[in-house]
């Protein structure tokens, strides 16, 4: 809706102005209130309070709403009802448990291993971006019957409860394997484990170590073998993504539901 402003000059009236001014304030002042209000409203045009619309009933909510509609009903119809053999098979190996709040766009696996606690972040939000990556990927002639591939960062810490500090390892999972960028040792395990702001701070003023690849090739197998040992493997690294894909699936569906009923209400 445009604003109109309207600037007026202002100068000092002159006594027959003033005058005028007068004359009609004590015209106005005989005239009955209900004359004053029904004689500036033209006798064509509804009241204001009979055409206008209350307040939460827009002219395109009904639209919003319909085609929210047709968006959750194609969605649901294409989801897998109940819980997919993945994620099952998964669970039934009782090896890693999983944290998924409703709602977050993270989540977090973890496990023991021996006098070990490992954790595992990754995050649905990655997905987004990769994507519209793949989707640029086929545009340009890649075959298609090549595996989408979903890469993830990962956040992977191990901790001891009997020594203090914590290892943090960041990775990417793509194609089935991890692929190790960095890691990092913290003598305050918190550092490595908390997820708040003030910690994450703290952490930008350490060193975190060098660049994985830069490291002596035999050191990265032993890294690598280190991490298979504790189950960071391709089963997993496939796991990983397709969890993430079914997590964003039920946000997805949840969030066109809470906004249909806001603006339904």
């Amino acid at each position: 809706m445009s604003v109109l402003r309207v600037v007026r000059q202002f100068s000092a009236p002159s006594s027959r102005t003033l005058s005028l001014r007068s004359s009609l304030i004590s015209t106005r002042a005989r005239v009955p209130a209900f004359s004053r209000i029904t004689a500036a409203v033209p006798a064509t045009r509804a009241p204001f309070s009979v055409s206008a619309l209350r307040f939460g009933e827009g002219t395109t909510d009904g639209d919003v709403s319909a085609k929210i509609a047709e968006e959750l009903a194609f969605e649901k119809q294409a989801a897998i009802e109940g819980e997919p053999e993945f994620l099952k098979e998964f669970k039934t190996s009782g090896i890693w448990t999983i944290e998924d709040t409703p709602g977050n766009d993270e989540v977090t696996i973890h496990r023991k291993f021996g006098n070990e606690h490992i954790r595992l972040i990754f995050s649905i939000a990655d997905l987004q971006g990769t994507e519209d990556n793949l989707e640029s990927h086929e545009e340009e002639g890649a075959p298609e019957d090549t595996e989408s591939s979903y890469p993830l960062r990962c956040s992977l810490t191990v901790t001891k409860p009997s020594v203090p500090g914590a290892l943090s390892i960041d990775a990417v999972c793509q194609e089935g394997a991890f692929v190790v960028e960095n890691v990092s040792f913290y003598k305050d395990s918190t550092l490595a484990t908390d997820l708040t702001a003030e910690a994450d701070w703290k952490r930008r003023g350490l060193y975190i170590g060098p660049q994985f690849e830069t490291l002596d090739l035999s050191l990265q197998e032993e890294f690598e073998k280190f991490l298979q040992e504790r189950g960071i493997n391709e089963s997993l690294a496939f796991f990983v993504p397709e969890y993430a894909q079914h997590k964003e699936q039920k946000e997805y569906v949840d969030w066109l539901g809470k906004v249909k009923n806001f603006i339904d209400a």
